[in-house]
């Protein structure tokens, strides 16, 4: 059963009678309610268009959050072949909030690596709902330099609220580790290629996408902050995280304005968690794009090309 959000109450009651009068008609040979039924199918598919096609950066936070977005695994499962996967930073811990390993995209050998959030309350506390540790951040190091060794495109799929802010990572050099990631991307003479498929929250995102080529889903959001902690800090007041996510300009529309993002995958209508299939079809072809553009490029090229992007963040702008 979908979950539905805050804004799509109205749908949610459409979709709700529909189905009522379909669990009547089958308690019930005698009883037929096409016509009504599929009126009302008729109405909210009508409703999700519009609901869908002018979201607010709050409601995009909303739906970037779904907990039936398809995760990590998700994506692996269905777009890689012969995944092995490589676990612990050879220092401390295996960090399951971040997952990664061996694979084979369109039967061309890559490194994939990505934020795990987990699909259910067990998972989600064992992957801690995707908030990397030190680990995490040193695991993701160690598989870039494998690939950088044998010479591996790296694919990485974001999906955090941010880097876990608890003491015991601060004690283990959760802001260095964070660091060392991010200068390992813009290290690595590889193709690196990334991809927000919910949430893109703070360094914990940026470890991971400073990369040649950045894309976002749709309906995903990539942000130093989150809206509520944005509006703890500015406002003293967490409910002002509608305000707050206007301000950050966190949207896929505006990043890729901004060029902080080079490509938008369109996500299907309803989002992602709508139709899990049609989503992640689009991010395999999104990513074989990408790895096209960068094909026949030298280490030399690939480095120069990433760090270019980044030194150029910042000469666009966004009308206030």
């Amino acid at each position: 059963m979908t979950q539905y959000m805050d804004f799509e109450k109205p749908l949610a009651e459409i979709e709700g009678k529909a189905e009522e009068l379909r669990a009547l008609a089958r308690a019930s040979d005698e009883m037929d309610v096409t016509d009504e039924a599929a009126a009302l199918d008729a109405k909210a598919s009508a409703m999700l268009v519009d609901l869908y096609k002018s979201l607010t950066p709050w409601r995009k936070c909303q739906v970037a959050r779904h907990p039936e977005r398809p995760h990590c695994h998700d994506y692996i499962d269905a777009l890689f072949t012969d995944y092995t996967p490589l676990a612990g930073d050879r220092n401390f811990a295996d960090d399951h909030a971040v997952m990664g390993g061996l694979a084979r995209f369109n039967d061309q050998p890559v490194m994939v690596i990505g934020h795990e959030k987990g699909n259910d309350t067990k998972s989600r506390i064992e992957h801690n709902f995707g908030m990397a540790r030190p680990e995490g951040y040193r695991k993701a190091i160690r598989l870039m330099d494998i690939a950088h060794r044998f010479g591996l495109p790296v694919i990485t799929l974001v999906d955090t609220p941010g880097a876990y802010p608890g003491k015991g990572a601060e004690e283990r050099g959760q802001s260095e580790a964070i660091a060392r990631a991010t200068e390992k991307c813009l290290q690595i003479g590889v193709p690196l290629v990334s991809v927000i498929i919910g949430e893109g929250g703070s360094g914990g995102a940026v470890a991971f996408a400073t990369a040649n080529r950045v894309a976002m889903l749709e309906h995903s959001v990539y942000s130093v902050i989150s809206p509520e902690g944005c509006a703890s800090i500015l406002w003293k007041d967490a409910e002002k995280m509608r305000e707050a996510a206007e301000a950050l300009r966190l949207t896929a529309e505006d990043l890729k304005q901004l060029g902080v993002i080079d490509r938008i995958i369109p996500e299907p209508t309803g989002g992602a968690h709508r139709n899990s299939g049609e989503a992640i079809a689009a991010v395999g072809r999104a990513l074989e794009g990408m790895l096209k553009d960068l094909k026949g490029k030298d280490a030399a090229a690939l480095i120069k090309d990433r760090r270019s992007k980044f030194i150029d963040l910042g000469a666009k702008g966004l009308a206030a």
